[in-house]
C-alpha cells in the first residue's frame, strides 16, 4: 500500500460545495481506500491504496465526488514521495527562512509551458515573489495573500493549468500526517 495526498479544490469555501469530511471519509472508503485521514474542512486527503496510477485516483475520488456529493471538483493527487519533495523543495524556507505565514505552494496537475510562466512573470509586479519548481509554484506573499492581485484564479488563468493551492502550515501539517 502507497499512502497519497487527494487535494480538492473549492470545497467548503463561501458556503459552496459543501462537503462534511467524515461523509466524504465515508465515501472514499467504498472506494477501497485506507487509513483515511482529512485536514481542516478544505479538502486535504491523507490515504493509503494499492493503485498505483495517480490518475486512474483522481478520476476515482473526483467521480466518486461527483456521485456521491453532485459537485464537480478538480483533484489532484501526489504519493508520499512526491509531497515530500514538494516539502522540501520550497526556497522560500530553504535559502531565505521567510515567515511561514506568507508562504503558499500551488500545487499545478502538470508543469506549466515556459511560454506561460513567462506570460505569469510579465503579468507579476510585486511585492510577492514566486518561483517555479516542477508542477509546483512557491510563493511568498510579503503583505499577505489577502489583497494580492497575484491570486489563485490569475495563477492558473496565466499558466493555464489547473492547480490548487496551501498555506504553509496545511503543507506542513500534512507533511506530518503522510510520516506518522
Amino acid at each position: 500500500m502507497t499512502k497519497y495526498i487527494a487535494l480538492l479544490r473549492g470545497i467548503n469555501v463561501s458556503g459552496q460545495k459543501l462537503i462534511k469530511m467524515d461523509a466524504l471519509r465515508t465515501s472514499l472508503s467504498k472506494l477501497g481506500y485506507d487509513n483515511i485521514q482529512t485536514y481542516i474542512q478544505s479538502g486535504n486527503i491523507v490515504f493509503e491504496t494499492s493503485e498505483s496510477n495517480q490518475k486512474k485516483i483522481e478520476s476515482q475520488i473526483h467521480e466518486n465526488i461527483k456521485g456521491t456529493f453532485g459537485f464537480d471538483v478538480p483533484v489532484i493527487v501526489r504519493s508520499q514521495k512526491e509531497w515530500k519533495e514538494t516539502f522540501s523543495n520550497n526556497p522560500f524556507v530553504n535559502d531565505r527562512s521567510e515567515e511561514i505565514t506568507k508562504l503558499y505552494v500551488t500545487i499545478l496537475a502538470d508543469a506549466p509551458s515556459q511560454e506561460n510562466l513567462k506570460v505569469l512573470e510579465d503579468f507579476h509586479s510585486g511585492p510577492e515573489e514566486f518561483s517555479m519548481v516542477g508542477s509546483n509554484l512557491y510563493l511568498f506573499y510579503a503583505n499577505g495573500a489577502g489583497k494580492s492581485k497575484l491570486d489563485h484564479n490569475t495563477i492558473e488563468r496565466k499558466l493555464k493549468v489547473k492547480g490548487t493551492s496551501r498555506n504553509w502550515k496545511t503543507t506542513t501539517k500534512l507533511m506530518e500526517m503522510l510520516n506518522a
